[in-house]
């Protein structure tokens, strides 16, 4: 997200009051604070292969990717920036299908897109990349050599029973427009598969990036794909304003493909060229 121009003083007084904001919130570092009923292993516990565990994991993140896109599916993304009294001050609402050509290759179409009313920000590139990227996916199949995970402990998520890893690239890039995923997963014991994320896309440059939650479902009785994503974070830009986002991500109505199509991850810049001019698992908390 960037920063917008304020062209008037309405909008500048709302920024000079959520500078007042301290400028880590919980929310931002919500990742890195030891979860409720979150533990590491006790000495009863049988020794834990991490590393057997990490490659089952990474493998299975690299087989659903791939696997993805041979699905149809439909997301609703909704941005808005929130004032003081928790109004909404902007919002940004974008509906999309992303089916199916008679080529066999898959592409998005764009089905509800009003103009955006955001005045605190602006949506970018970078914005939309982890919008098909990070955010689904955590772990972009081609960059899984480049992150570092450490196992943290072991979470009942509802019914099911997960590993805890905290995951951060091994070398954070320069570039902001090489997007990688920071924050940490939920690893269900059983399937050895990721079914949760808590994290942010870095880097962040000037930018700057809300931490989100993605919950993952089980779709055909096989793969975990996402279905819903949230955000409530406060964005601390450089030169201290402040800006309090809300952001809400679902994934449905998947339906896969059954004629061979050419393999093309939601993220894909492809996907994300045309723009047209806008128009008039675990329980979620």
């Amino acid at each position: 997200m960037k920063m917008q121009v304020f062209r008037n003083s309405a909008a500048l007084f709302l920024v000079t009051c959520l500078v007042s904001f301290a400028t880590t919130t919980p929310r931002a570092q919500a990742w890195q604070t030891n979860e409720t009923g979150t533990s590491k292993s006790s000495g009863d516990s049988p020794p834990i292969d991490v590393e057997k565990i990490v490659r089952a994991f990474t493998a299975k993140e690299t087989e659903f990717r791939h696997a993805l896109a041979e699905y149809a599916f439909k997301r609703d993304a909704t941005v808005q920036t929130i004032g003081m009294g928790g109004q909404i001050t902007g919002e940004y609402h974008r509906t999309s299908q992303f089916v199916f050509n008679d080529n066999n290759e898959r592409f998005e179409k764009i089905t509800y897109f009003p103009l955006p009313t955001l005045t605190e920000l602006s949506v970018t590139q970078e914005d939309l990349e982890d919008l098909g990227g990070v955010q689904p996916f955590a772990l972009e199949a081609s960059k899984l050599a480049q992150y570092d995970f450490k196992y943290f402990g072991k979470e009942r998520l509802d019914e099911l029973d997960t590993y805890v890893f905290d995951v951060a690239p091994k070398i954070v890039p320069k570039k902001v427009s090489e997007r990688f995923f920071q924050g940490r997963i939920w690893v269900d014991q059983q399937d050895l598969q990721i079914v949760k994320v808590r994290g942010k896309g870095v880097p962040e440059g000037n930018q700057r990036f809300p931490v989100f939650e993605t919950y993952r479902q089980q779709v055909d009785g096989h793969y975990w794909f996402p279905t819903y994503t949230s955000a409530d974070d406060e964005l601390i830009f450089p030169k201290g304003d402040s800006v309090h986002l809300r952001m809400v991500v679902r994934y449905t109505d998947y339906k896969r493909f059954q004629s061979k199509v050419k393999i093309v991850d939601v993220g894909d810049s492809e996907e994300l060229k045309s723009q047209p001019t806008p128009s008039p698992a675990p329980k979620k908390p």
